[in-house]
């Protein structure tokens, strides 16, 4: 099952237009909440200076990128955890992505804003406290069903209880599960069993406008992401949403001109690549040079799954090279005659930037 990103954020801040810049998917976009209703769904190349400089050298006949999943989920509103506007629906499609894009309204305009005003940190805390609010009550219902247990005796119910109490009193502070801290294969595995909103990591998006004066809108949404441990990303929606439109030549005179080296968009796909921890390793029979994702600490014989299931049950070995050592080689055969090629087995855990040839039997 491949990873994906679902985008969040209050109704009018700019969730569908950065989904189109990121997907050139053209979702319906209106100056009205829950246009987006059922999630809009596209798949997106991550862009991989990498695969660029490695098919400059095998000239391969076609180079396909690494791709991840983005989801646009319907704007969220106060009340959404007791089922208000398309709540239920909302925090449905939150369970089913690997993590989170919030983004969040930095810009002034005509597009009316749901409080009818700019303000960063409430925007987010209307978010967050929903999921929060979603989170306990998942929390207090584990809870009344352990609790007969644990007065029962039961050893293991009687922690289970103790780590739940503990986590409840986590959230009913105003802290997301992903900074609660995780001890020992039991823990562990109720927290897998719980599937919490709030332990999915999060990249904040401060969707700016062109009016000048947002620094004091970027200023709270960094000291909210450094409090939280998350990534923040500033960018340009409804320009980066135009310059979609353009050829990528075009694009790069356009970024030249405004001093830039790379578009916001380009910065959003690699942090929500990052954010997913995920890792790319490649693949070439001299006709295809391919990008993989893996999740790191993937060992190889689920990576060679990736490329085929035969691959995993008949794995034999991997033979591998780092990035670097294929670029400083030049070639397959330089690569082979110097000794970088290494030989790597079944426990081996993939490493970002490697060449890999599988080998197994059938």
């Amino acid at each position: 099952m491949s990873l994906n990103c679902g985008i969040v954020g209050l109704p009018n801040a700019g969730k569908s237009t950065i989904f189109n810049a990121l997907t050139s998917a053209k979702a319906l976009i209106a100056s009205y909440p829950f246009t987006t209703i059922d999630p809009n769904v596209g798949i997106i190349n991550v862009p991989d200076e990498r695969l660029t400089k490695l098919a400059d050298i095998i000239k391969p006949e076609r180079a396909i990128p690494a791709t991840i999943k983005i989801i646009d989920i319907a704007g969220l509103v106060k009340g959404a955890s007791k089922g208000e506007g398309l709540g239920n629906r909302f925090l449905a499609h939150i369970r089913e992505v690997d993590a989170l894009i919030h983004v969040v309204r930095c810009f002034d305009s005509q597009v009316p804003h749901v409080f009818e005003s700019i303000d960063p940190k409430r925007d987010v805390d209307v978010i967050n406290l929903e999921l929060l609010l979603a989170d306990l009550d998942t929390v207090e219902k584990r809870i009344a069903k352990i609790e007969k247990v644990a007065k029962s005796g039961n050893k293991e119910a009687q922690m289970e209880l103790s780590f739940l109490e503990h986590l409840k009193n986590h959230i009913s502070h105003g802290k997301p599960a992903r900074l609660f801290l995780v001890e020992g294969d039991l823990e562990e595995k109720i927290m897998n069993e719980l599937s919490l909103l709030t332990i999915k990591p999060v990249l904040y998006v401060a969707n700016l406008g062109e009016e000048e004066g947002h620094q004091s809108c970027i200023e709270t949404l960094r000291r909210i992401s450094e409090a939280e441990m998350a990534q923040l990303i500033e960018i340009l929606g409804k320009l980066e949403a135009e310059l979609s439109d353009f050829s990528e030549e075009e694009s790069k005179v356009f970024l030249s001109d405004m001093g830039l080296t790379e578009s916001g968009l380009r910065r959003l796909i690699k942090a929500a690549y990052k954010l997913l921890n995920l890792v790319t390793f490649y693949t070439t029979n001299g006709i295809e040079l391919r990008a993989w994702t893996v999740k790191e600490g993937t060992k190889a014989p689920r990576a060679a799954g990736k490329i085929h299931t035969d691959f995993e049950k008949g794995f034999i070995k991997a033979e591998v090279i780092s990035y670097e050592d294929y670029i400083k080689a030049g070639s397959d055969t330089a690569a082979r005659e110097s000794g970088l090629l290494r030989i790597e087995g079944k426990d081996y855990q993939i490493q970002n930037g490697d060449m890999v040839y599988f080998r197994f039997k059938n």
